[in-house]
């Protein structure tokens, strides 16, 4: 079976990503875009800059943000889109959500068990 994964897209690229997706609205500092090994780069699933701007990664707001990262999902046609391209891609290969943050706690995390829990509905 086929897998979601979920790494830091300053990691090294491996042929086991399968298809690599960066999630995040803003680009990466200090990657080029041809080093980062990228096959899309989804922004308009991203968490909100409002949303982006309050959590800044402290961990203490992590849960909250989850909470509403998860509700802007919900709410965001794109994001519904973009769930059913990662179930069609996990048919045919691993799929890799790329983020940039330094701490685990971060949206792909969020968008990795938001995609897992569309796929079991």
């Amino acid at each position: 079976m086929n897998k979601l994964a979920v790494k830091r897209v300053y990691d090294a690229y491996e042929e086991t990503d399968g298809y690599r997706i960066l999630v995040d609205r803003l680009w990466p500092r200090g990657i080029k875009k041809e080093n980062a090994h990228l096959d899309a780069w989804n922004k308009d699933i991203a968490p909100s800059h409002e949303l982006r701007k309050w959590y800044g990664h402290d961990p203490e707001k992590y849960a909250a943000f989850a909470g509403k990262y998860t509700e802007e999902l919900n709410e965001n046609e794109e994001a519904s889109a973009f769930a059913q391209q990662v179930q069609q891609l996990l048919k045919e290969g691993n799929v890799t959500l790329l983020y940039s943050a330094k701490t685990k706690e971060n949206n792909a995390a969020v968008l990795a068990q938001w995609l897992m829990e569309k796929k079991e509905k």
